[in-house]
């Protein structure tokens, strides 16, 4: 306890130097002008607060929720029974599993998502193999649409989710589950009452992971979605980059980070209730 006192104030300057004080700064931008040749003026303004709510902005932040959201539902359908499989595996299996699940991380991000070009594209992979297989007459155009960018985002953060909800269940006490085979409960029983809650960090943890780096992505549909499929993050990026309207683009940032936190907050305390009604079923 004593020598943690002395790890505390580094990890406070850290955080202080890259996350914070970035943020603040972000957060003053939102609120100036600028001029014709797009540079900062050092004057209040609410304009890029007003831009937002413009209906093409509007539109574009409720598709990236909607793309955040769903990504995160269809990783987390996906993932929980991988991870329940490896958790309850044997040693052998769980580490090969783990490696398999760990492989996409060896390869560059870029390459990985540029290989679904390869693949979606009229003259790739899956479009040759189904013209050869004779299901399909003329290739399906399958890159730069929605589907396409949400394959990659799942494909992409599948194991942003399959990790802490691994661990959750790896660490859970298995005696739970023989004293409610002992109390007469089914299997299905058994994993509301008991796998389901004991794994609620792991969801929890792994929720947000996929949900913050999918609602913050713009590779990939840059690459899978093209002109069709914008985001949010991609209109952040072009106003800092391209436009150079540097307080629309902060005033956007802040937007983003603020109804991310409401999200994430409410998420919680959705899983904070629903435990709750499970403990209170129990008694």
């Amino acid at each position: 306890m004593r020598n943690s006192r002395f790890l505390l104030p580094p990890v406070l300057l850290w955080l202080s130097l890259f996350l914070v004080i970035p943020m603040l700064i972000v957060v003053g931008i939102s609120f100036l002008s600028r001029d014709t040749l797009g540079r900062v003026v050092f004057e209040f303004n609410l304009e890029g607060y007003r831009t937002f709510f413009d209906p093409l902005y509007l539109g574009i932040y409720w598709d990236t929720l909607v793309l955040s959201l769903l990504t995160t539902v269809i990783c987390l359908l996906v993932s929980y029974p991988l991870a329940y499989y490896i958790a309850n595996a044997s040693p052998r299996v769980q580490t090969w599993g783990l490696v398999l699940i760990t492989i996409p991380f060896w390869i560059n991000f870029l390459i990985r998502t540029y290989a679904w070009v390869l693949l979606l594209r009229t003259q790739g992979v899956v479009n040759s193999a189904l013209l050869w297989l004779g299901w399909i007459d003329e290739p399906i155009q399958m890159l730069y649409t929605y589907g396409a960018v949400l394959m990659g985002m799942v494909y992409n953060f599948i194991p942003f989710m399959v990790l802490p909800i691994y661990v959750a269940l790896e660490q859970m006490d298995k005696r739970l589950l023989d004293a409610a085979s002992d109390l007469g409960a089914s299997r299905w029983k058994a994993f509301l009452h008991v796998t389901l809650p004991q794994s609620k960090s792991g969801i929890m943890t792994g929720a947000v992971l996929v949900y913050v780096s999918t609602s913050g992505m713009f590779v990939v549909t840059d690459i899978l979605g093209g002109a069709k499929s914008t985001m949010i993050s991609n209109i952040i990026q072009t106003q800092f980059l391209g436009a150079r309207n540097w307080p629309f683009g902060a005033a956007l940032s802040v937007i983003f980070v603020v109804t991310s936190l409401i999200l994430i907050l409410l998420f919680n305390r959705a899983m904070q209730a629903r435990h709750q009604r499970v403990g209170e079923g129990r008694a």
